[in-house]
């Protein structure tokens, strides 16, 4: 009650950290009476006990008022209508649940030859990025506002759209200290199913205090930082282990966690493995296991942490091309991981431009055959040109490579 927690803020801030009783995840199972997945309502216990007044990382928190609507958002999600659609047109969760058509007959399969270039095998041709895939988004999973608006996820935490990038942030200053929609009968299955995993590890965190603060605790709350990532780690196994049980055939993994800022990485490479990496490894351990690919959605200038991405398994990375040396990560580490680097034509760039620049990109990534092309433009004739070219110039590539007939 928020009542209770003004009180107990008067009384002496708790901690929420320095105690031996471990956080649960409770998760109870309810059948909806218009699907045949169970929902999941899942419920985050995280133990309190009084304390000195300080203000630290690790009490600041619930000082300022951070419980007080987790409970609440909560219970809206376990008991909202997962058989409804719940998206906006036009925002990115719905165009990731639409069903694509199908892509029609190729030399293998679609989904094979995706999977191919994630791994290195060889590929067919280089995957048009996002249209040859199926993002499994669903909504009983509310790490955003359900629908992507301005709202509150079932953390509590407060989210605003940004127009001008169309994605969503959380509000500055937020402090906050399920049955499975029926998608993969909708979608193609020669595409690969992918599940994007969004909101990682030390996101979540930084969500739920201000930025400098979370910053802080890697310094001055080492230990404190250690035992909520591995808990988000917790979190994060049992929402994977749901939707792989549940959802029906998963091939691969989008984990999103953004580490660093457009110049570089937010943390050391020593900070990093020490208190970052063993978290998110055991995660990502969990992913490998399950037989799936990983994928990182990771903002920043990261190009210091792919010897960690590679040892922690990812397979693929899309950087954030405004802030990442393609050209250097391709001739790095392209052949131990799969990049996927954007194209985006000019507005008025018409169809021979169009099918020239797309060969000279196959030209400049293809070779190692672990490039993948997003192709980036808002005008469904040049996507359509550009996928075009990008299937059939990419084809006669490889199969000149690798000796097809």
């Amino acid at each position: 009650e928020e009542s209770e927690l003004v009180r107990r803020r008067a009384a002496g801030l708790p901690n929420l950290f320095k105690t031996p009783v471990p956080s649960r995840i409770i998760a109870s199972f309810k059948q909806c009476s218009h699907a045949s997945f169970p929902r999941v309502h899942v419920v985050i216990a995280l133990p309190m006990r009084h304390t000195d007044a300080s203000l630290t990382v690790r009490n600041s928190m619930v000082a300022r008022g951070v419980f007080m609507a987790v409970s609440r958002f909560m219970e809206q999600a376990a008991t909202r209508d997962y058989s409804q659609h719940w998206q906006i047109e036009g925002t990115f969760p719905w165009l990731f649940q639409q069903p694509k058509p199908a892509i029609g007959k190729r030399p293998i399969g679609v989904r094979d030859n995706y999977e191919r270039c994630v791994y290195g095998k060889q590929p067919y041709w280089m995957p048009a990025y996002f249209y040859e895939s199926n993002m499994v988004w669903p909504d009983a999973i509310e790490e955003h506002p359900v629908p992507e608006v301005d709202g509150y996820d079932w953390w509590g935490v407060d989210w605003e759209m940004v127009e001008n990038i169309q994605g969503m942030i959380t509000r500055p200053g937020t402090r906050v200290i399920n049955d499975l929609a029926k998608l993969q009968q909708a979608f193609d299955p020669d595409r690969p199913h992918i599940y994007e995993c969004v909101e990682g590890i030390t996101e979540r965190p930084h969500e739920m205090m201000p930025f400098d603060e979370f910053l802080l605790g890697f310094v001055t709350e080492p230990e404190a930082m250690d035992r909520f990532f591995q808990k988000m780690a917790d979190y994060k196994i049992e929402c994977c282990k749901q939707v792989f049980e549940h959802y029906g055939r998963v091939d691969g993994v989008l984990y999103h966690d953004d580490w660093g800022t457009q110049r570089s990485g937010f943390y050391s490479n020593e900070m990093f493995d020490e208190q970052v990496k063993p978290a998110t490894a055991r995660l990502l351990k969990y992913i490998k296991d399950s037989g799936k690919f990983i994928e990182l959605h990771s903002c920043g200038c990261n190009i210091q942490y792919v010897p960690e991405m590679l040892d922690m398994g990812i397979d693929m990375w899309t950087p954030q091309d405004n802030a990442n040396d393609a050209d250097r990560l391709y001739g790095e580490y392209g052949n131990d991981m799969t990049f996927c680097f954007p194209y985006e034509p000019a507005v008025d760039a018409d169809e021979d431009r169009i099918r020239d620049e797309v060969r000279s990109f196959v030209d400049r990534f293809g070779g190692k055959g672990r490039a993948m092309c997003w192709i980036r433009t808002m005008d469904p004739a040049q996507d359509a040109i550009a996928r075009d070219e990008l299937y059939r110039y990419s084809l006669a590539y490889y199969n000149e490579k690798y000796g097809r007939g």
